[in-house]
């Protein structure tokens, strides 16, 4: 099959593509962005190791399907052949690259900041969208940052690059008037914010420390604040300076139980995930079915933890808590919260962005949740 088919057959499965964005996908292919060994993370199973050179055929059906394409891990320290290590750059799968770009809409002539070069592919879109002169791209890891370069040149594009950290973006540019973010944010650094138009447009993967991440479109308002709802699921690897690991915790556990299913806290809606999130924006979890329909969820912070445990046949629902603060405790108050608010759904929250901070609000920026 010709490439040109291909991107067709990829663009025909892209939801919310306009014919605009259609006819950038066929003139900046994807393939030009890939490189020869890499990782396919599909959907449909596990993921594969694709090669070029001993098998062009998958590694071309790979690139134009839509699945997330792994380019490093471990920041490079480790060898892409097994798949194993964290993902620390990729080519996003082309759904989640339409949706974003949907959100962004720019118009002709708008001047765009992007955080994340990653392989290239995306500043390369807006590029012949937009004009090289007009998208500028920050990458914080020299190596990718190469390549990308190398991958744009080819497809004949040369936006202005810059290796450094996106987190305090580039304000040698400003001011823009849209800002695309291809890296997980918990916090979004009020620096896209002070750098971008009033009226202009933010989107991040948000990316909670709690249950699930969400596109979302922040508009720049002109006191200073940027103001959004929550859009589509996705899950992106995070900003380096917001990345977060396991605490090192010591000390014995405080034995508890609870009444109310672990389950119903992580399966109920995105809108519980939406409200857990912004009541404790510092506790993260974990959760896995087990045999037996045995249920565990992990809970932790900078300086407690907790193991939630269900079991079909103990009547309740066993609770270790340890360090300064009950996060299991602290969970379930706000998903009791939420449910008392009448268990509102992920479209009827949103965020709000300032030089102090953010907050996650409920129906209006004017009822923040807290």
């Amino acid at each position: 099959m010709s490439v040109d088919r291909r991107i067709s057959a990829l663009a025909d499965q892209l939801t919310g593509l306009d014919d605009r964005w259609r006819g950038v996908f066929h003139a900046v292919p994807r393939h030009l962005f890939i490189p020869d060994r890499a990782w396919c993370d599909s959907d449909d199973g596990p993921g594969y190791l694709i090669d070029r050179s001993a098998d062009p055929e998958v590694w071309m059906d790979a690139v134009y399907s839509n699945a997330a394409i792994i380019t490093q891990l471990d920041e490079g320290a480790t060898e892409i052949v097994e798949g194993k290590g964290d993902y620390t750059s990729s080519s996003s799968a082309p759904s989640v690259v339409a949706a974003a770009l949907e959100l962004l809409d720019p118009y002709d002539g708008d001047e765009v900041l992007e955080i994340g070069t990653g392989t290239g592919w995306t500043a390369g879109l807006l590029a012949h969208r937009l004009g090289d002169e007009n998208v500028t791209s920050i990458e914080i890891d020299q190596a990718v940052f190469t390549l990308a370069a190398e991958n744009l040149k080819r497809s004949g594009h040369v936006p202005r690059l810059v290796h450094g950290d996106g987190a305090v973006g580039w304000a040698d540019g400003a001011p823009y008037d849209r800002v695309h973010v291809t890296c997980g944010v918990s916090e979004v650094p009020y620096s896209w914010v002070s750098q971008a138009r009033p009226g202009g447009v933010i989107v991040i993967p948000w990316t909670p420390r709690w249950e699930g991440g969400y596109l979302t479109m922040l508009t720049v308002v002109g006191d200073g604040t940027a103001v959004g709802r929550f859009s589509g699921g996705v899950g992106f690897m995070l900003l380096r300076s917001q990345r977060w690991d396991l605490p090192q915790l010591e000390g014995d556990y405080r034995r508890s139980s609870t009444y109310l299913d672990p389950r119903r806290v992580v399966r109920s809606s995105t809108g519980a995930d939406i409200a857990v999130a912004g009541l404790l924006p510092d506790v993260s979890g974990t959760h896995a079915d087990q045999e037996g329909g045995e249920f565990h969820l992990s809970l932790w912070s900078e300086e407690s933890d907790a193991q939630v445990h269900y079991a079909p046949d103990y009547k309740g629902v066993a609770v270790l808590q340890r360090g300064p603060r009950n996060l299991w405790d602290e969970v379930e108050a706000a998903y009791l919260r939420w449910v008392s608010w009448g268990a509102p759904s992920k479209e009827r929250f949103g965020m709000t962005v300032t030089r102090e901070g953010q907050y996650v609000w409920l129906d209006s920026p004017d009822n923040a949740i807290k």
